[in-house]
Order: structure tokens, then sequence, then C-alpha cells
């Protein structure tokens, strides 16, 4: 019986009622979760500020699933991002993180053992902006041009995506790679023909100091997942505390999924930042909270974890290749949908993206 055989017998053990007479050995508890965000946070103490992981940190689901045992959880931002989690991962300084496509993959291509346990963005946006006096209209038209983006970033897999849907390679424009604050003044000072990102460019758009050029809203292929990453030592050490960080993440899930919470979770990330309240009712217009919210690894995120992993070894972000059949562990995430009763709460979608009945 090989190991991942083992560990699910363990789970199975653990997450349901022990049989009379039958004494069970109490889990391993660590002392404290370390968990990653792979951004310099919003806000004093700092939150993520958007997603299924602020509702966490807003909710204090970790801390109340775990107060009763006394183990603590300690959040840990990066400015650096991606790349800054890798290393902190690589250190053994943190044992969850909420990362992007690429870096998450960077890092597994690199020797990280990881594993995806939580999707905790199924269809993330990008924009592309450039200065409202520009006569450039399309993405075609930024061949030689400079434009920003972060490398080694989910940001930078994505720019890369949206220039090759144009025809375009990373060779054909003038990279100058800077983090999204630095890349944000630097588009404001006029340094810079357009610059790739997330949300944050329509606060540049509603001032009237951007003209969006493009967006991946109606082209669902060209989105990215973002996941929660566990350092697989951690999960094989402490299999009952990995399944209950799953099961906090998928509780602030569902309650981020009900439509009747849309208007306070809403309120709920702008709270903090530069995005408004009205720029989220925009960016979620028309679409359902729990497919945007949807923490499944449905065929559709699958499709998209094996053209992330396919694309940044195309573009030589990654020198080998990752397996996503080893990478992805959903047995924490099973656990937890059937302990919450929420099997059936989320739709699955197609590799394109199209809802399965």
């Amino acid at each position: 019986m090989d190991r991942r055989t083992l560990l699910a017998g363990g789970l199975a053990a653990l997450a349901g009622a022990a049989m009379p007479g039958i004494l069970l050995a109490a889990p391993a508890k660590p002392r404290v979760i370390r968990f990653g965000v792979s951004s310099a946070g919003v806000g004093n103490p700092p939150r993520s500020g958007t997603g299924t992981l602020d509702v966490v940190q807003a909710h204090r689901y970790l801390e109340q699933e775990f107060e009763a045992d006394g183990i603590a959880v300690k959040w840990m931002f990066f400015k650096g991002q991606g790349p800054a989690t890798n290393e902190a991962m690589s250190n053994e300084q943190i044992d969850f993180v909420s990362q992007g496509a690429l870096p998450s993959i960077i890092g597994r291509a690199a020797g990280l053992d990881t594993r995806v346990v939580f999707v905790s963005g199924a269809r993330g946006n990008s924009y592309v902006g450039v200065p409202p006096d520009s006569p450039i209209k399309s993405v075609k038209e930024l061949r030689g041009k400079r434009v920003a983006f972060n490398k080694g970033t989910a940001g930078h897999l994505a720019a890369i995506r949206i220039l090759d849907l144009h025809g375009l390679t990373e060779r054909d424009v003038r990279v100058i790679n800077l983090e999204p604050g630095a890349a944000l003044a630097a588009f404001q000072s006029g340094d810079l023909d357009a610059i790739f990102g997330g949300l944050n460019l329509l606060n540049l758009r509603n001032k009237g100091a951007l003209r969006v050029i493009f967006d991946t809203r109606n082209t669902p292929v060209a989105t990215a997942p973002s996941h929660v990453l566990v350092r697989q030592p951690f999960a094989e050490q402490y299999p009952d505390a990995t399944r209950r960080v799953v099961k906090s993440l998928v509780r602030a899930a569902r309650w981020s999924s009900d439509e009747a919470n849309r208007d306070a979770l809403f309120s709920l990330w702008s709270q903090f930042g530069s995005t408004t309240k009205a720029m989220y009712q925009e960016e979620y217009a028309g679409v359902a909270m729990r497919d945007r919210l949807t923490p499944l690894a449905d065929p559709f995120i699958l499709a998209r974890e094996r053209e992330a992993i396919a694309d940044a070894y195309r573009f030589k972000l990654i020198r080998r290749t990752v397996d996503p059949a080893q990478w992805l562990d959903t047995r924490y995430l099973n656990a937890a949908l059937k302990e919450l009763k929420l099997e059936h709460y989320w739709s699955r979608f197609d590799a394109q993206g199209r809802r399965l009945t």
C-alpha cells in the first residue's frame, strides 16, 4: 500500500465518527499554522483585500476552527508576491500559501514539495490599459511598445497569454519588470505605453487616466485560477489540520457564493485599497457568485491548469513540466464538501467553460 493510500485511509478515519468501543489515537497537532499571502496586503492589520481569502480573514474562520485546540494562526504577507512566497516555502517559513498560477507552477517545477488543495479563484480576469490619448486601440498595436508586468507572477503569465492571443510574443514588446504599485506609478508618469493588470486598473479608467483596450471577461479560456497550496511535509505530518484548514476555506467559499451575501461581500472587499464597490459590481455583473468563487477542481480548472503549465514551459518560464495529476490533491476538499454537505452546491464546467448538466 503506497503512502497516498495510507494517508487517504487515515484522513477518512479522522473525518468520520469512531466506531463504538474503538479508541483512536489523537491526531498530531501543530503549535501554529503559518499562512502566506502573495501580496503586501491592505489595511492594518493587513488583509488580502479580495477573494475567498479575505472572507476567511475577516470572518476569522481559521482562528475559530483551531481556537479550542490552542493552535495559533499566523498570517504572513509578502510584497514580493509569488517569488517571495516561493522562497518562504523553500525555507519552510510558511505552511500554506495563496498564489496565482505561474508562481505556483514555477515553484513546483523547481522542486518545491507542494500540493494544490484549494481553488481560491476560478476565473481571475486581466485587463490591458493605455493612456486615454494614446493612438493604440488593440493589443496587436503593442509591438515595440513599453509595457509593464511583474515577472514570475500570475500577471506575467496572463500578459504573455494575452499577447499570444493577438499574435505577439514577450520579445515583441519592451517589457519593464515592475511590481504592481510601481507599474501604476510609472504608467501615470507617462513612462509606459501600456500596462497589464487586474481589476485595479478600472480605478484609473474611472478617473479618466486610462483606457481599457482588452479584457478577458468574455474569454474564459484566457483566465487563470489562483490556488491555496500546502507544503507537503506539513500535510503528511498534520493531515487532520490540513483537512480543517481546507474546510475553513470551503466555509468562506460557501458564504461568498451565496447571492444573498453579494452586496455584503463587495462592501467587505472595498473596505481597503482603491477598488470600489461599484467596480466589483461591474466586474461581477451578470455572473453568478458561485460560478466565480467555486472551489471545485472541475474539468474547466483542470484544463486551465494544464494549459498554464504548458504555456509556462512553451514560453520558457520553467525548465521542466509539471504533472497536474501528481500536484492537485483533492482529498481534503472532498472530505470538507462531504462534512459540510456541499457536494452538489457548486456547478461544474467543461474545459471550455460551459456548464455541465
